[in-house]
């Protein structure tokens, strides 16, 4: 048997040409010498994934449970799923997997019960990499758009069909990003994209983003630009109210705060009225009763609020408060005529249910303290339709009778995880500045606090997204062989709203780094782990955690598994849409300070020669079109010219695949097979622990 000392040793890396490539920022010069593999379109790029990928898989071949850990992973996972139901005309829809199916497949069943396949993503493609992105019936049912996703690109097309016959209608719509689809009627329907930028889709810059009405029976080429020409805006979305009354259109420059427009399309060319004329708030119309307008807010409200305001006069001067703020995060959905107040305590959920007059009904009765998703639905729905889970309870679908607040499970989780054998602990750490930070631990019961325990610690800490407690088949599978899986909800993120997210952005962005590392210790010092058998994960922004951190605190952590990552901070924002993270990250051509901030923790321009770094396997995929894999290429190109010492660093690059969104369920099996295997091989282990 091959030991990981005796391996690791042997690792070749492939030559990765050096080229003379300089940037000045402010006075200051910076040496950039793998820009050449910025270009995915080249043959050097392509000829030095194909090497990288061999090494990585040469040296994953290697260890002798990665079989073992496949078949354990295939067999757990390999159970019944079936999503929630919903209505649209006379039909009932849900999502069913049969196990291991690439795609989920959406399924209706007629007003007798009858059951058939109503849409197949599996037939998109013959190795399950294109998949069903977005999609809307019309308000009757009668017709349906969707959108294809092929190799996990953000670039979707759509594909109009008659929903009661099946059968396509027109040609198909193509070279569409970041986008809803939203019917007005069965007129036609609202969609957002970019221009096709010159140069590689996959990485060139898409700045100016475009709402457009598609009238059904017109080719694509005459769909007419609802908003967007003459305002450069990043994001920019269109939804039609249920009653098909009102467009409401988003405007956005960066991922946080939004213009909000609303035009009449029951009167005739009628004038696009401005809401809000700032960026300075996220807000969201969610409903309407007539002219009267639901939104939700965090304008004057860091935690959120529901106010209300008529159409006629909709400046936030006249909003008055339907739901008003709390000391905890408010995320609401309408369903049945109803709100539910989604809010989370500690990262926790809880609910409560609502009138739309603002008064107060009940809280919802939850199965435990955990993650409920759902509660959105129309008008008209008898039920409402929630998903319940935690790390150790796997999603159970909820049905909800919204008049009297009953609740009965409508679909238990076919899973055979034992749930009553593990426990999820909460505790609250401090970090460097004091800051109390929650964090939910989660194991087998029994454990033993020595130290020994291999861990996987995971976090984000950005853009306003909160880290929930959910079910995973490839945690409950680490947790099955005796890991520890440990989730701090870092600061960054939106679990105690605006100022918690503020808090971890552009030159407070180190409180983010600072809250991981005193989690890490925090699991040090209570004996769950040590350094040898501590794991670093995370993706997206969560990859650039894992980068900074692993490289101002080389000792942390035996393993590092940064996703997909933002690893170069000084020319993110020149790809794709990155300019649109600015509000967490600055640029480095804001000042010469933010310059300096961001070169001082920026993951690629932090690898120093002579450093022992964590065995590391970076994560990517060849077509994520959002973080590109430039990012992790260099990343992977530097580490592997600087390490010191026997770990590995290695690059994992998925062909065909993206920023994560859509891939098919082999895939997804397989990445997580690998990164289980290196972390255990890397901390000594021979065989799966028991």
């Amino acid at each position: 048997m091959t030991s990981f000392a005796q391996y690791s040793k042997t690792i070749i890396y492939p030559e990765t040409r050096k080229d003379n490539t300089v940037e000045e920022y402010f006075g200051t010069k910076v040496n950039d010498p793998y820009r050449w593999l910025e270009d995915d379109r080249s043959d050097e790029t392509a000829a030095w994934v194909k090497a990288e990928n061999k090494v990585t898989n040469a040296y994953l071949e290697q260890i002798p449970f990665r079989k073992q850990l496949k078949e354990r992973l295939e067999k757990l996972w390999n159970y019944e799923k079936i999503g929630a139901p919903f209505i649209e005309g006379d039909f009932t829809y849900y999502f069913k997997n049969n196990g291991l199916q690439n795609q989920s497949v959406l399924y209706r069943k007629d007003t007798q019960g009858n059951e058939t396949v109503f849409l197949d993503p599996n037939t998109f493609s013959k190795d399950g990499t294109t998949s069903l992105g977005e999609f809307a019936f019309s308000k009757d049912g009668s017709k349906m758009a969707y959108s294809i996703s092929e190799g996990g690109s953000d670039w979707r097309k759509v594909i109009i069909m008659d929903a009661l016959s099946r059968k396509i209608l027109e040609d198909t719509l193509v070279d569409i990003k970041f986008s809803g689809l939203s019917w007005k009627g069965n007129e036609g329907f609202y969609y957002s994209s970019y221009e096709k930028p010159e140069g590689s889709e996959l990485s060139a810059k898409t700045d100016q983003h475009k709402l457009y009405f598609h009238k059904l029976g017109t080719a694509q080429k005459e769909d007419k630009i609802i908003f967007g020409e003459s305002q450069k805006r990043r994001y920019i979305g269109g939804s039609v109210t249920e009653d098909d009354r009102f467009l409401v259109i988003t405007a956005a420059t960066s991922t946080y705060g939004n213009e909000l427009y609303v035009q009449d399309l029951s009167i005739p060319e009628s004038p696009i009225v401005t809401i809000v004329s700032d960026f300075n708030s996220d807000n969201t119309v969610i409903d309407n009763e007539g002219t009267k307008l639901l939104i939700v807010t965090d304008k004057n409200a860091p935690n959120k609020r529901i106010v209300t305001v008529d159409v006629n006069n909709p400046a936030p001067e006249n909003w008055k408060d339907l739901i008003p703020e709390t000391t905890q995060v408010l995320e609401p959905a309408t369903c049945s005529g109803y709100i539910f107040a989604h809010y989370m305590k500690d990262a926790v959920s809880v609910v409560k249910q609502y009138d739309y007059s603002g008064k107060f009904l009940r809280e919802i009765q939850l199965p435990g303290l955990g993650t409920a998703s759902g509660f959105s639905g129309k008008k008209k729905d008898k039920k409402v339709y929630y998903t319940f889970t935690n790390y150790i309870t796997p999603g159970t679908i909820i049905a909800l009778e919204p008049n009297s607040g009953e609740s009965v499970v409508y679909q238990k989780s076919k899973a055979e995880f034992k749930s009553e054998e593990y426990e999820s602990n909460q505790v609250f750490y401090t970090s460097k500045d004091g800051t109390r930070i929650p964090m939910l631990i989660t194991h087998k019961k029994g454990l033993k606090l020595d130290g020994k325990n291999p861990t996987i610690l995971y976090g984000y800490g950005g853009f306003n997204i909160s880290l929930t407690p959910t079910f995973s088949i490839a945690n409950a599978v680490w947790m099955e062989s005796g890991g520890i899986l440990a989730i701090p909800n870092l600061r960054g993120g939106g679990e105690y709203g605006k100022e918690w997210h503020d808090a971890g952005i552009k030159m407070q962005k180190q409180n983010v780094f600072d809250d991981f590392i005193a989690a890490a210790e925090y699991l040090i010092a209570e004996k769950y782990t040590s350094s040898d058998f501590l794991a670093l994960r995370g993706g997206s922004n969560g990859g650039l955690l894992v980068g900074t951190v692993m490289t101002q605190r080389p000792d942390l952590a035996k393993v590092a598994l940064p996703a997909v990552g933002v690893l170069d901070m000084l020319r993110y924002h020149t790809f794709t849409a990155g300019a649109g993270w600015a509000y967490d990250y600055g640029t480095a051509q804001d000042s010469a300070a933010m310059f300096e901030y961001l070169k001082a923790y920026s993951p690629l321009h932090n690898i120093k020669k002579g450093v022992s770094y964590p065995a590391t396997m970076i994560t990517t995929g060849d077509h994520d079109d959002r973080v590109v894999p430039a990012h992790s290429f260099k990343f992977a190109a530097e580490l592997q010219s600087k390490q010191s010492g026997n770990n590995p660093v290695l690059i994992r690059i998925d062909v065909k695949a993206g920023h994560g969104s859509g891939k098919s369920v082999a895939a997804t099996i397989q990445e997580n097979v690998d990164i289980q295997a290196f972390t255990l091989f890397n901390m000594g282990f021979n065989s799966l622990p028991k």
